[in-house]
């Protein structure tokens, strides 16, 4: 599908240490740079014991700390795993790149980078910094349990901002048992055939916000799943790959819910799809309160609105000032609906299948 989209979709992240004192705030920031704890920042040193070093330092320390991951370097690691609970609040200064091992020295399943039970947690890359996770290795492996780069798990009011993360073998990003995450100008780039390489994977979380951010990959730009509400995307550039999605519900868990979900200001470029709920196969997921609304651009194929539901059906469907017509020029698109019921407004191709 390529168009450009807005819609609105509800449904119910000492080595001795610089010390800095701010006297204007009665605080004090203490400094922890990666290079001061063995880090070769080469590319080709494995710098994960710096790593876990420099972060046990960071964890220990009173007040406000930041860990300090160097611009123009580059950092290999097997595996970094940064653990709360920390005694004071924590900032990451994450300028420099890190790339992952090759993929026999990769431990299967792990994600590259796991962040876990922090509170407070802000992460910066200035624009500059990210990981790459050297994907291609792992993406012809049909039978390999494919790892992700970045994890959080269990943190709360978190904060993370202004870096890339490229090549995933898996989720490029994964939010699990959170609440309170803003994610703002994260760039996500892999190639459209890398398979289930998702932008954002967010399970079991709440109040999570991913805004003025381009994610490029071979499924979901984002992808929201069971346990999850109060989920806000906004300002999301996405494409290629296959939109932005709610599901798949029922597929492990039969009583998945996933309520409160907004994307607004979300442009698809290239997509399979643009904004969708997905329900296992052969399950009766209920859907309902469901609003499209402001919904405008091109699509390649005959299907604009494609209303499939279980017998359960899907109710409250509300389509309001949609007006997506074929990208080939006189050629007429439609929609089509099964177990669908709500109102059509405005709408472009009318949608006279959804039942009342």
């Amino acid at each position: 599908m390529q168009s450009f989209i807005i819609f609105v979709l509800l449904l119910d992240f000492i080595s001795p240490c610089l010390c800095t004192r701010l006297n204007n705030i009665g605080t004090q920031n203490s400094i922890y740079n990666v290079m001061n704890y063995g880090a070769h920042g080469d590319g080709k040193s494995d710098d994960t014991q710096a790593f876990a070093t420099t972060w046990s330092n960071v964890c220990n320390s009173v007040g406000m700390s930041t860990l300090v991951i160097p611009a123009k370097k580059t950092f290999l690691v097997t595996k970094l795993h940064f653990s709360g609970r920390c005694k004071g609040k924590i900032h990451i200064q994450f300028e420099g790149k890190i790339v992952a091992p090759s993929r026999e020295a990769w431990k299967a399943g792990e994600s590259l980078i796991s962040i876990e039970n922090l509170n407070g947690l802000t992460i910066d890359g200035n624009g500059q910094g990210g990981a790459d996770g050297d994907g291609s290795t792992w993406w012809q492996c049909s039978g390999c349990q494919r790892p992700g780069v970045l994890h959080f798990h269990s943190c709360n009011d978190l904060s993370v901002s202004n870096i890339k993360i490229t090549n995933s073998p898996r989720s490029h990003v994964s939010v699990n048992m959170c609440n309170g995450a803003t994610f703002s100008h994260i760039s996500i780039d892999s190639p459209p055939t890398s398979p289930n390489t998702d932008g954002f994977d967010i399970s079991f979380s709440s109040n999570i916000l991913v805004k003025d951010s381009n994610i490029k990959s071979g499924d979901d730009c984002i992808a929201i799943n069971g346990g999850s509400s109060f989920i806000n995307a906004t300002g999301v550039t996405c494409g290629p790959g296959h939109g932005i999605s709610v599901g798949s519900l029922g597929k492990t868990r039969p009583n998945d819910q996933v309520s409160n979900v907004n994307v607004r200001n979300c442009t698809f470029i290239g997509t399979s799809n643009g904004g969708r709920i997905k329900t296992a196969p052969d399950t009766d997921v209920s859907v309902s309160d469901v609003t499209y609304r402001g919904v405008y651009g091109t699509c390649d194929g005959n299907i604009a609105v494609n209303l499939d539901c279980s017998s359960a059906g899907c109710h409250n469907i509300i389509l309001d000032q949609i007006n997506i017509k074929s990208n080939q020029q006189g050629k007429k698109v439609s929609a089509i609906c099964h177990n669908a019921y709500g109102t059509a407004t405005n709408t472009i191709p009318s949608v006279p299948c959804l039942l009342h």
